[in-house]
């Protein structure tokens, strides 16, 4: 089974591999990206080689595919982009991003949130792909609702984080929700 490798005009999504450890852990470990996340800043260089290990057995087990988020130029990592929760025969995942700082706000999770959308939908045959994100994280919130995405509701104390319970806001797109265009 080869992993699939997405492509749009500046990026390329392909697996996350031990060699971007460093690079994961420098994504992870900072208390800005991991705020909305649901877990706690990485504090050691093994949390992100295991969660890279955790990355590819859920996708050899097809419950999820995690995307390393690289410049085309330069070939930099910048962050990641998946599915979770895949469930192929319901025809349906989640999707979750984090990148690095440098890289907020310049479009390049929106670019590669299109690229994982229309591989989810035309590729996959997915049916609807749900986003779950803390109520006060806007900039997620903000980049959902940019790409189509329909706010469902709230679901109590959804997450947990730094020892305490938190709500998330649940975010939706199915494939009958696309232009002719996308």
């Amino acid at each position: 089974m080869t992993f699939p490798i997405l492509a749009t005009p500046r990026l390329r999504l392909t697996e996350v591999e031990t060699y971007h450890a460093t690079a994961l852990f420098e994504v992870f470990s900072n208390p800005e990206v991991v705020k909305y996340y649901g877990m706690d800043p990485m504090d050691e260089l093994i949390q992100a080689e295991k969660i890279i290990q955790h990355f590819k057995k859920s996708y050899e087990m097809k419950k999820g595919i995690r995307w390393a988020i690289t410049l085309k130029n330069g070939d930099q990592f910048v962050g990641t982009i998946g599915l979770n929760n895949l469930a192929l025969g319901m025809k349906k995942a989640e999707v979750g991003f984090e990148i690095h700082p440098s890289f907020w706000r310049s479009g390049i999770t929106s670019e590669a949130l299109r690229a994982v959308l229309d591989y989810s939908f035309d590729e996959l045959g997915l049916h609807r792909i749900g986003a779950v994100t803390f109520p006060a994280n806007d900039a997620s919130i903000g980049l959902l609702k940019k790409n189509g995405f329909i706010e469902e509701g709230k679901l109590r104390s959804y997450l947990f984080q730094s020892g305490l319970s938190h709500d998330a806001m649940i975010f939706s797109k199915l494939n009958t929700d696309r232009s002719p265009n996308s």
